[in-house]
């Protein structure tokens, strides 16, 4: 099974290019499904037909879906949402708008997010195809994963211990509503479901992010950043997608400036995300609307090539031994040395820090009794040298 996760820049091209890879998967054999984590779904523009909440038939081996948000609510954080509007209610809210401040945000991008782990298991499909939100909220939905996990297995035992003291004693002095048993099965149920969902994503035999950018500064800037943060969550990105270059023909005056600033532009993606390949998708005359033209940006990103197959493989991690120390090899590209700081968590645990996102890093068991001797960045790679304690 394969899963593609497409992100970038608002306005890129995402949907488009996220259409066409589907359907070329298709018609490669390859059962497919594309969908949306992106609330403002636009898949059925994309295709210039209806697209229902659930999983319905486009063409031979083609399936599409937009999530139905409310109802994967309902089924992920159903217990959370009762209580929590049972609380605001509590503080004099209205019951309606009780209900509406439940839902936290971004609970219902998560929500979306949370069906691709369950298209995964249900051995219907092939190849998983996800349009993704905009850069920042895809980062943010792809690290909660990681984060809800550590806080499942640090903080929330003590909670739920915890409350099974207090809830007796403020019942008897308050009317202040308690979250009960199956508020904190749905919490844990949910991060569970969550730790499976990063289980796939960073399995490098089955998903792939890919980076759709256009040749413009802004664009490239904030897909750079993406590329540095999904792989600080060692996300695996196998390709980048060049969308929407002026084509050679084109000999309009008028453009000669965009042409000249594209190639100048062109030249940046390929050096700044090598060794990754790089397909180049130029400016189509028409609008890409409707399968037909769907169908025609497919082959003009792949050919004849098969998208679904892995396309660069890197290693996430690497461990050296030098003499009695080890090495951790972090790749971590296009960062500056002066934003990473790193500091050690528990004895199994390493955070490292970039401007303002970090991650918890489990350390492998070779390294949990070692301290961290110091660290350095060259050749877009965090080194961290580990060394047993001075006795």
């Amino acid at each position: 099974m394969r899963i593609i996760l497409f992100t970038g820049k608002g306005g890129v091209g995402k949907t488009s290019i996220s259409a066409a890879t589907a359907i070329r998967s298709a018609q490669m054999g390859h059962r497919t499904i594309v969908v949306s984590t992106d609330p403002a779904h636009s898949l059925g523009d994309s295709f210039d037909q209806i697209i229902g909440p659930e999983p319905g038939q486009l063409a031979p081996n083609l399936w599409a879906q937009e999530i139905d948000l409310l109802h994967q609510m309902e089924q992920n954080w159903g217990a959370v949402q009762q209580y929590l509007a049972a609380l605001f209610a509590w503080r004099g809210m209205d019951g309606m708008m009780a209900e509406e401040a439940s839902i936290l945000p971004g609970m219902e991008e998560l929500a979306s997010l949370l069906q691709i782990g369950s298209l995964a298991g249900s051995d219907e499909y092939d190849v998983i195809v996800v349009d993704m939100a905009p850069t920042g909220a895809t980062l943010q939905l792809l690290a909660f994963p990681e984060m809800a996990t550590w806080y499942i297995e640090k903080i929330f035992p003590f909670e739920r211990t915890a409350m099974k003291i207090a809830r007796p004693i403020m019942r008897s002095v308050s009317e202040l509503p308690m979250p009960e048993d199956d508020f904190f099965d749905a919490v844990e149920s949910l991060v569970r479901d969550l730790s499976r969902l990063e289980s796939l994503l960073t399995d490098r035999n089955i998903s792939s992010v890919r980076l759709v950018v256009n040749p413009e500064k802004m664009v490239i800037r904030e897909a750079q950043r993406a590329f540095t943060y999904l792989n600080l969550y060692n996300l695996p990105v196998d390709a980048v997608i060049s969308n929407r270059h002026l084509p050679d023909e084109v000999e309009d005056s008028y453009l000669a400036r965009w042409k000249e600033r594209q190639a100048h532009y062109r030249r940046i993606i390929e050096e700044s995300f090598a060794p990754l390949p790089v397909f180049s998708v130029p400016l189509l005359d028409v609008e890409v609307v409707g399968y037909e033209m769907l169908n025609k940006l497919g082959e003009m990103i792949y050919a004849e090539d098969d998208p679904a197959r892995i396309y660069y493989r890197g290693k996430a991690q690497e461990l050296i031994k030098q003499g009695d120390d080890y090495i951790l090899l972090l790749p971590l590209p296009l960062v500056k040395k002066g934003d990473i700081s790193l500091h050690r968590g528990s004895y199994d645990e390493l955070i490292v820090r970039i401007g303002g996102w970090k991650r918890h890093i489990s350390l492998p068991s070779s390294l949990t009794g070692k301290d961290v001797a110091g660290a350095r960045y060259r050749d877009n790679h965090l080194e961290i040298r580990f060394m047993s304690p001075a006795r």
